[in-house]
């Protein structure tokens, strides 16, 4: 009859189970009245059991065999009821763990709801139910509200607590256990995901540590004390104690806890650090896209980390996520070394020993590596003034070198204060509390190394050399002070300043070199400038037609300590070429015995056009000033003629003249050749809109080629030059010895090339072979170079 209320569910398919389970007093009203009817029949069967067992026990004092019927009798009700339980056991529908679990997460989300609609931080100081501690001062009203949620509550917790008793009376203990504890590791799962979410700003541990307080062990105190399984500390039943609770701390609201109870809390909490460091390892990626705006979210899993000791799985799982996620082919260079500072600023939070940043950076580095634009992008990343993240959200004016700085001198106090600021005692319970380096870590570091994490030491071991980065930040300085069009370098100056802490001063000399260059043009400038105007203010009859010595601003170069620039041919109009030899030969008058050669094709020209019916000004460079000012002689050029005059080839001539084009200040016909076109003059703006569909598209070819060409010659064109002397010698090696590994190359090149020395990197020589292999000079097989047949 018991089982027959169950059959319903039981018997039902997937689909019908989930009607009965959105109905609201399903299973509440069938398991109760169950319950409640087979306890009865239960009760009324031990009464008659107790009547047997009275009859027995006088029938003892008429019979000879008194032992033996005493033992019998005494047995009688142990019997009946493991016999009950047998029963209902072997009889047991395989769905009715299922309703039990259904009935206590319901009852527990009711209990949550009542708790959710006050204040926790009120709840947890009272009961349940029983005596209410209200404080005096409380308003009338906030003390009926209370006592109307306490009462609610603690009648839900009676009729839970009476469903539990009766379960235990028909021998169902184990199972009824295992149904609420589920019920309650559930409950506290959702309150993580719900508390937690994907708001990285917001500290999550401590609400949740405050909720298993106000609900869960509020709910299993007010059960145990019902059931009567409840024993105080002070109390001496509670037999032998468990050392990890020899000392419990009282709850809000419960006092001392029990043994039980403190169990509850400790199992509860390591799943509530669980659960929420599974939820932040799974989101990390984000999170640390975000830092150090989510540094709440990093407290809280570090947090985490420290009671699971779990770490592992976060270097596994963010590990996975970053070959997956961040290093493709996808993704910028640039955003891959914003993330890899990010993610070292994050883990050191973690974890200061830095254990675990090597086993996670490494993948990081070797893909780094294998990118050819690596060094260029660690450059402008420490020189550029976004403070190292791409959302430009640092402080104006300041750079990721300058805040490696910062953090460096912090670090460093720190270390003072540890050893300065520490007497015998503390330094004595130092000693005491040190614990060994985690198994993960790297033997051959020692932990005073690994404590100080230096970002900028670990953004060089991804290049191999710091010679390198230097390299590639003179190659970018130069082309940063060619193109400026003032004297300004107080910010350069500052970045080559903290680049000699980190790098050394004589690592840096050129550079410096460099910078003094741009403050002595300056001042010579000005003297020439000054020089100039005396002398021409006596010159008698001077043509107003010449152009003032004022519009011309000169920067002057020490060559030998500048990377190689690109020189190209180019013929200025006669009246630039007199005004820049008359500043050269003042130069060489006031620096004598030093002498100006001209880079006529770099630097920046200033123009301002003028037409029928509009004035234009524009900032260009000195081959499209060039290129325009021939047409103050006559209105039409055609292409071969303006190329020789000015003198450059008509290739590059039709490239750069599609800039004027453009901005529909020349248009363009075809000429008698067909590769010899005509350009002229547009003096009247109803000219330029015929041709504006077609301008629009030139001006965006131009844009993009005249963003491709630098003044200065890059590291890897450097590098090839260079290279090309020892070309020679590698080619003979292999003619003959047929074939050679890399690191064969490389030590027979420092062994016999004397003149010129061989100094390159094992790196550098790799990148030249992979260039020859390119050119199908040399071919690769199994890790061994020979030559092409």
């Amino acid at each position: 009859m018991f089982w027959q209320k169950f059959h319903p569910y039981c018997n039902s398919s997937a689909v019908e189970r989930i009607k009965f389970c959105v109905q609201e007093s399903w299973p509440e009203d069938v398991l109760s009245i169950a319950l409640e009817d087979i306890c009865l029949e239960k009760s009324y069967q031990e009464k008659c059991v107790l009547v047997l067992v009275h009859v027995l026990q006088s029938y003892e004092e008429k019979t000879e065999n008194k032992l033996k019927t005493v033992e019998f009798s005494s047995s009688l009700m142990p019997r009946y009821q493991l016999m009950v339980s047998s029963v209902l056991l072997t009889t047991l529908p395989l769905s009715f763990p299922e309703i039990l679990n259904i009935y206590f997460k319901k009852k527990l989300e009711e209990l949550n709801t009542m708790m959710d609609g006050s204040d926790e931080t009120d709840l947890a100081c009272h009961e349940l139910f029983g005596r209410s501690k209200v404080s005096a001062w409380d308003s009338k009203m906030d003390i009926d509200g209370q006592e109307t949620v306490i009462s609610e509550s603690g009648n839900l917790v009676r009729n839970i607590g009476k469903v539990v008793r009766d379960l235990r009376c028909l021998g169902f203990t184990s199972m009824t256990e295992d149904s609420y504890s589920s019920a309650i590791i559930w409950l506290l799962k959702s309150k993580v995901y719900e508390l937690a979410g994907d708001d990285y700003r917001i500290p999550v541990l401590g609400r949740v540590k405050k909720w298993i307080q106000a609900v869960p062990l509020q709910f299993l105190h007010s059960l145990l004390a019902y059931l009567g399984d409840s024993v105080d500390y002070e109390s001496g039943l509670s037999g032998l104690k468990s050392p990890l609770a020899s000392r419990p701390s009282s709850f809000p609201g419960i006092g001392v806890p029990s043994e039980a109870l403190l169990r509850w809390h400790m199992r509860l909490e390591y799943f509530a650090y669980e659960t929420l460091q599974d939820l932040r390892i799974g989101k990390l990626f984000e999170i640390i896209v975000d830092y150090p705006e989510s540094s709440p979210a990093i407290e809280d899993l570090k947090q985490c980390l420290e009671y699971t000791g779990q770490h592992s799985k976060l270097v596994d799982s963010f590990i996975s996520s970053l070959r997956y996620r961040l290093l493709t082919a996808g993704a910028s260079t640039n955003d891959i070394l914003h993330q890899y500072v990010s993610t070292i600023k994050a883990l050191r939070s973690i974890d200061p020993t830095g254990v675990f940043l090597e086993a996670v950076g490494e993948p990081i580095r070797d893909y780094l590596r294998g990118r050819k634009d690596t060094i260029k992008c660690i450059v402008t990343m420490l020189t550029d003034g976004s403070g190292g993240n791409t959302n430009g959200s640092g402080n104006a004016g300041d750079n990721l070198l300058e805040e490696l700085n910062r953090d460096a001198e912090n670090q460093e106090n720190a270390d003072y204060d540890d050893h300065t600021n520490i007497d015998e005692k503390q330094a004595w319970l130092n000693s005491e509390s040190w614990e060994p380096d985690p198994v993960e870590a790297d033997p051959l570091k020692g932990s005073r190394n690994r404590r100080k994490i230096d970002i900028l030491g670990l953004m060089v071991s991804i290049i191999g050399s710091k010679d390198q980065l230097v390299n590639e930040y003179r190659v970018m300085l130069a082309e940063k002070l060619l193109s400026k069009s003032d004297f300004d370098i107080d910010s350069d100056i500052r970045t080559l300043e903290l680049l000699k802490i980190h790098f050394g001063e004589s690592s840096m000399q050129k550079c410096e070199i460099m910078l003094n260059d741009l403050i002595d043009s300056k001042r010579t400038n000005s003297n020439i400038k000054t020089s100039l105007l005396r002398t021409f203010e006596t010159v008698a009859g001077q043509e107003e037609t010449e152009m003032s010595h004022d519009v011309l601003d000169a920067t002057i170069i020490s060559s030998n300590f500048w990377p190689p620039i690109q020189t190209e041919d180019l013929a200025v109009p006669a009246s630039v070429d007199q005004m820049l030899s008359d500043f050269a030969k003042r130069f060489h008058q006031i620096k004598t015995p030093r002498k100006l050669l001209w880079k006529k094709n770099l630097g920046m020209v200033k123009l301002e056009l003028q037409f029928e019916d509009r004035n234009m000004q524009f900032t260009v460079v000195p081959v499209h000033a060039a290129i325009v000012m021939r047409f103050q002689e006559k209105p039409s050029w055609t292409s071969k003629t303006l190329a020789t005059e000015i003198g450059i080839p008509v290739d590059s001539l039709n490239r750069r003249i599609g800039f004027w084009t453009s901005k529909g200040v020349l248009t363009e016909s075809v000429g008698p050749d067909a590769d010899d076109h005509i350009f002229t003059v547009v003096d009247s703006m109803s000219d330029v809109n015929k041709n504006s569909i077609v301008n629009e598209s030139c001006e965006a070819f131009q844009m993009t080629e005249d963003e491709g060409e630098s003044s200065v010659a890059s590291v890897e064109e450097q590098l090839k030059k260079e290279m090309t002397v020892y070309e020679k010698f590698i080619i003979g090696m292999l003619t003959n010895f047929g074939n050679m590994t890399l690191d064969k190359i490389h030590n027979t090149l420092k062994m016999f090339c004397a003149e010129p020395s061989y100094d390159k990197s094992l790196q550098q020589l790799q990148s030249f072979l992979s260039g020859l292999v390119s050119d199908e000079k040399l071919e690769m097989r199994d890790g061994l170079y020979l030559l092409k047949k």
